[in-house]
């Protein structure tokens, strides 16, 4: 019997805001003395009033109207209550029945919901009595108890685990395009449960089972694929799949049932009584449109249309916004200089050797010191004959160290493009004296002798002689 796979995915986000969802404690996810962002509010004493985030409850409306979803006019927080050592109120605050946003669509997969509330805190774990070293001991670090918390929920309309990679990846670029988190799942800031299920394609349901502490795009992929042949082997067996969660073991490979799943009502969900209500008119949701930048999608296609590059070129552009800004504003200077520019040359020197550098040196691009009008010149100079590939990197290099124009810097450095025939010439010939074998092999039909001829005295004089000029040199005098 054959099975169907159906896959809903729950994700939750932390918001990248400068305080905590309630609190006016900084959120700092770099923060790495324990219990310093804390105060009576997001620890839970007694007494204490929360105030909602305004930039966490923009940020929310922000990525609803990115993926077309409808935004709520009237909306509340709830109280979910549960015990947990992490949350020090005994209860987090969230959203239930009202959540900002519902619906919207994204990678062809519905979106449900998407709701805000507030983070719990961290457990640390020590010592183990099976490591002789007594008594397990727990600690509990409350600097992320109350950052702002996004979740939003699919439907399940996803079938198997690359739509859900796919899914979670596009969902994070669209996030860091919005400004509204880094989603670094190896930080914690995006962590993503799979509620997972198969049926017998009768049309009915089958028993969904979630799963939990998935923090990488592998791990989203490895867990949805064991727990779909976990269940197919069950179900063929004739055996009844729990309706559980069960939690992703990174070192074993597997899933691993933790406890029966809870429903809705014993959370206690109610209506947060020292919050009031959320309510938004036109202009409100206007003024959060406005700020929607191009997605990632729309600059996707833009891009194949107006440099001619394919999609899979156009990806190493838009991984990130600010690398999409700085090719973008690069290859508009480089058209105002050579109107009919393919754009390759700037792309191949973008994507290999500033991107290398930049690998290199552990940066990003918004730190490096080159203008992308600079980086425009270079090519430029390159495209118009002006600089071999081998100057080119070498320019790059203390364009790199010093933000200089590659221009002015060849005049610095005295790197002139050697192109007169009478001086290639001489260091032709010389060339050719010094490498019989690499003569012989052109005459017997390699032509790929005089590549190699030619990198010779591209190698003597330091990447300044013309290769075009030196190519035509080495075959009138090889006949």
């Amino acid at each position: 019997m054959s099975f169907l796979p159906t896959i809903g995915l729950e994700v939750h986000v932390e918001l990248k805001t400068r305080t905590k969802m309630f609190c006016a404690c900084l959120n700092d996810p770099e923060e790495t003395r324990p219990n310093v962002n804390v105060c009576p509010i997001c620890l839970g004493h007694p007494g204490t009033l929360p105030t909602a985030n305004k930039q966490a409850v923009e940020a929310v409306i922000k990525l609803g109207l990115a993926l077309g979803g409808k935004i709520a006019k009237d909306s509340h927080f709830d109280r979910k209550s549960y015990f947990y050592p992490d949350l020090p109120k005994g209860y987090q605050i969230s959203q239930y029945e009202h959540p900002l946003v519902e619906g919207g669509m994204l990678n062809g997969m519905r979106i449900r919901r998407v709701h805000l509330e507030e983070d719990a805190g961290r457990l640390l774990h020590e010592g183990s009595p099976l490591e002789g070293r007594g008594r397990p001991t727990s600690l509990v670090d409350f600097n992320r108890a109350g950052v702002p918390l996004m979740e939003l929920v699919t439907e399940p309309d996803i079938k198997n685990a690359g739509e859900a990679v796919n899914f979670a990846k596009e969902l994070r670029f669209i996030m860091r395009y919005l400004g509204i988190s880094d989603a670094d799942m190896e930080k914690g800031q995006m962590r993503i449960e799979a509620n997972i299920s198969l049926s017998a394609g009768d049309g009915g349901m089958g028993t969904k089972v979630e799963v939990k502490n998935i923090n990488s795009f592998r791990a989203v992929y490895e867990a949805i694929e064991y727990e779909l042949e976990r269940q197919e082997k069950l179900l063929s067996e004739g055996k009844k799949i729990l309706h559980e969660t069960r939690g992703w073991n990174e070192t074993k490979k597997q899933t691993v049932s933790q406890r029966t799943k809870e429903e809705a009502h014993d959370y206690r969900y109610f209506p947060e009584p020292d919050l009031p209500p959320l309510s938004f008119n036109k202009v409100d949701i206007d003024k959060v449109r406005a700020n929607i930048p191009e997605l990632p999608e729309e600059k996707r296609h833009r891009f194949v249309k107006e440099f001619g590059f394919n999609l899979e070129d156009v990806e190493a552009l838009i991984e990130d916004k600010s690398v999409a800004d700085f090719f973008e504003e690069a290859a508009s200077e480089l058209k105002s200089l050579i109107p009919n520019t393919d754009y390759k040359i700037l792309y191949n020197y973008f994507t290999s050797d500033l991107k290398g550098l930049i690998n290199e040196k552990g940066i990003v691009i918004g730190d490096v010191k080159i203008i992308p009008e600079h980086f425009a010149h270079l090519a430029a100079m390159v495209e118009r004959g002006e600089l071999s590939s081998r100057l080119a990197k070498d320019i790059l290099l203390k364009m790199f160290e010093t933000g200089d124009d590659p221009e002015a810097l060849k005049k610095e450095e005295k790197l002139e493009f050697i192109s007169n025939e009478e001086e290639l010439k001489l260091l032709a010939e010389e060339i050719i004296g010094k490498n019989p074998k690499a003569v012989e092999d052109y005459k017997k039909g390699k032509a790929e002798a005089i590549q190699f001829l030619v990198g010779q005295v591209m190698a003597k004089t330091r990447g300044q002689a013309n290769p075009e000029v030196l190519r035509g040199l080495f075959k009138k005098l090889l006949g």
